[in-house]
């Protein structure tokens, strides 16, 4: 219990120091990692490990993705791209159906790429689609990120959803069916709570001085398609490495596949994005890669990002050692609870440490002794596990996951804007899920 306890105080200081004390996020982040270690009784040495660990690895795994993510999106505002983007969907949606329009393209997305990727790819267009539509900034961000985090959970060749169907012997093409109905299903509700709830909270889809000063008019800016490249290519690139990757090997063994293994990384994927960016300008101008010029604000930008995300990593990793995930799922598990037992084991062990992926496998790794006994041997049943636990590894992002502080870094939100709308949002679309799944399973098994 004092491991739980002392979980909530900390949640409510993160809450308490950045909302009312207007204390820095990473400051906050760090302080409460370290006390947490030090309160929850792990070895001295062990917590600050955990610290450099955490913060390390998630900035290994994304810095540079948020980087030259970073570059991209300033590329493609400054030179019209964006603009020009943001007017052909908007020809085609309507100034109504941006956050219908992100809700889809995450949705898509994020079946391959991961959900941070994937955020920080798309959050240029977002930003122009939100300025050009005259709408809140909030909508289509939280209605993009929810659409992620639904594929992301629940549908291979994520990592997550693989691992739990290999972890329970499930069938790798009933997981994909019903989690991409099951996904489909949450991403209609996560775009109805950002149509309903995150479109009434009023934010810019720039900050002071991030908006370029002067918008090329659409005459001047680059054509559609190369416009699209930048975004497309990268996403594309990884794409087809998840493809390489699956068991059936599609592509073979060979130096095809060794040559997508390489191009597909996020990191060379984006590199690639950003070399096709440069192709953006009218006359690309050596200042602009100075460090007063384009790409030196795009890197003064992404640094407060990429540090208070490794903070949220440096948390979620103390709270991973600290034993409290295993103490939740396993308290769980021990309930007879049916179908909703997989789902709320994730939601107590993704709450309580903050990444999906590792909620995902320790919650199959819990579940996997109680299958025979739940009366879960079934094929079905034991796709419709994996499922569950993918919904319940929505639940909820938070101050932990590194994904919340890019949600709302990216965004222009305050953390207390992002506790509202994203935490809240993943709360709701995952409990949808989980009800889909429970009807479904009702039907069916």
């Amino acid at each position: 219990m004092w491991l739980i306890t002392l979980l909530v105080l900390a949640i409510g200081f993160i809450i308490f120091a950045t909302a009312k004390l207007k204390m820095h996020a990473f400051l906050a982040l760090l302080l409460t990692a370290f006390a947490f270690g030090v309160l929850a009784g792990m070895p001295l040495d062990v917590v600050v490990k955990s610290v450099n660990d955490g913060f390390g690895g998630t900035i290994g795994s994304i810095g540079i993705v948020i980087i030259l993510g970073s570059v991209i999106g300033t590329f493609l505002e400054k030179s019209g791209g964006a603009w020009r983007l943001a007017e052909g969907i908007l020809k085609v949606t309507g100034k109504k159906n941006v956050p219908l329009t992100m809700s889809i393209m995450g949705y898509v997305v994020s079946i391959p790429v991961f959900c941070d990727s994937g955020f920080v790819i798309l959050s240029s267009l977002n930003k122009a689609l939100a300025k050009r539509a005259g709408v809140s900034l909030a909508a289509g961000a939280i209605a993009l990120s929810l659409g992620l985090y639904t594929t992301h959970t629940m549908v291979p060749p994520t990592p997550g959803p693989i691992a739990a169907a290999g972890i329970l012997q499930a069938d790798l093409g009933l997981v994909i069916l019903w989690g991409g109905i099951i996904a489909a299903l949450a991403c209609v509700a996560g775009w109805i709570f950002a149509v309903t709830v995150a479109a009434k909270v009023d934010i810019a889809p720039y900050k002071d001085g991030e908006e370029p000063t002067e918008i090329p008019s659409l005459d001047q800016a680059p054509s559609p398609l190369a416009s699209l490249l930048p975004i497309f290519l990268p996403i594309v690139l990884i794409v087809l490495k998840s493809l390489s990757d699956l068991p059936s090997k599609p592509f073979g063994a060979g130096d095809v596949r060794y040559v997508l293994s390489f191009i597909g990384q996020p990191v060379v994927a984006l590199l690639l994005g950003f070399g096709l960016a440069l192709f953006l300008p009218k006359k690309l101008e050596k200042d602009m890669l100075g460090n007063s010029g384009w790409f030196g604000q795009a890197i003064i930008n992404s640094a407060i990002i990429i540090l208070i995300t490794g903070a949220g990593g440096a948390f979620g990793k103390v709270l991973q050692n600290s034993g409290i995930a295993k103490l939740v799922g396993e308290t769980l598990a021990s309930m007879n609870l049916g179908i909703f037992l997989p789902f709320l084991v994730a939601a107590g062990i993704k709450t309580a440490q903050g990444s999906s992926t590792v909620a995902i496998i320790t919650a199959a790794g819990l579940m996997a002794p109680l299958m025979t006994a739940l009366g879960f041997d079934a094929p079905m049943a034991r796709a419709l596990v994996v499922v569950a636990i993918g919904a319940g590894a929505m639940v909820v992002s938070h101050a932990n996951d590194s994904f919340f502080w890019v949600v709302t870094q990216f965004s222009n939100m305050t953390p207390e804007q992002g506790y509202k709308l994203q935490t809240l949002g993943t709360l709701f679309q995952g409990v949808v899920a989980a009800v889909a799944v429970y009807v479904v399973a009702a039907i069916v098994l």
